[in-house]
């Protein structure tokens, strides 16, 4: 099995650090990790992908990569962090890749894919709904909400102290409740465990409502590209009706692959699932 490589990828005044796998003159998948995630996320698929003949690259986003983490909250305003992955893919000289995204990394592919079609192969989303579905569901399933609780929560100054505390307790609770084991959880904290990168990482949600209106919600256009769409049932922040509802969002070859008993962090809790479905898709696609 290829090795998986640490590496640095400079975008402007930016740099990010980033594991890698395979050849850069291979065709990149670039992965999109989520809150509270790294790139640790993708350690099972980047050395699979390598295999089958990609470049798969996942960088540590804005905020995370310590020299990529700005001070300034509207520094991680949703446009900015697009412009990031499509920097990254352009420092390898990649025009199209394929690309895939998990919780607020899948929010970014799911926008790249719906405003730049010409650039994705293929995409890959993991959990997270496209934007459309997902607010429809805001509006019409009374459970979403509580779901996502944590979105308005992250609007307070002090979240990231709470989620800190007692050893980042409360950090550790949401991911070993979603199936995420304890080696994994170290590994997450070990880049994401200070003030600093924490804060950035919620800079996202309160960037978010600041960020250019044709990103948010029902103002985010279908999306055309090969699209895959995986969900895990027992997920804790994303429910039924914004699963589902989110074929009505893409009018591309379209699949749904709905993982029993697999909460939100797939990649932790169901590896080998994801991996198999991921590489048939980009199979199918390039």
């Amino acid at each position: 099995m290829s090795a998986i490589r640490r590496i640095e990828v400079r975008v402007g005044d930016l740099v990010f650090d980033a594991d890698a796998s395979g050849d850069e003159r291979d065709p990149l998948v670039l992965l999109l990790h989520g809150f509270p995630q790294t790139s640790h996320a993708w350690r099972t698929e980047l050395p699979a992908l390598s295999d089958a003949g990609c470049f798969a690259l996942a960088p540590d986003q804005r905020g995370i990569s310590p020299r990529a983490r700005p001070t300034e909250m509207l520094s991680y305003r949703t446009e900015l962090l697009l412009d990031d992955a499509l920097a990254i893919a352009d420092a390898f000289g990649q025009e199209r890749f394929h690309l895939v995204g998990h919780d607020w990394g899948g929010q970014l592919a799911w926008l790249l894919a719906a405003q730049k079609p010409a650039r994705v192969r293929s995409l890959t989303v993991l959990s997270r709904p496209h934007p459309a579905a997902f607010a429809a569901a805001m509006a019409g399933d009374a459970e979403q909400p509580k779901r996502s609780g944590h979105h308005r929560a992250f609007q307070r100054e002090d979240a990231a102290n709470g989620l800190l505390a007692d050893r980042a307790l409360r950090l550790r609770s949401v991911l070993s409740e979603q199936g995420v084991g304890e080696a994994d959880i170290e590994a997450y904290l070990s880049r994401l465990g200070s003030r600093a990168a924490l804060d950035a990482a919620i800079h996202w949600y309160r960037a978010a409502v600041r960020s250019d209106p044709a990103l948010l919600g029902r103002n985010v256009p279908e999306v055309s590209v090969p699209t895959l769409y995986v969900w895990g049932d027992a997920d804790a922040t994303v429910g039924r009706p914004a699963a589902e509802g989110t074929a009505g969002f893409v009018t591309g070859p379209y699949d749904f692959v709905e993982l029993p008993g697999v909460g939100h962090f797939v990649t932790d809790q169901a590896p080998g699932r994801v991996t198999d479905a991921l590489l048939a898709h980009i199979r199918q696609n390039s």
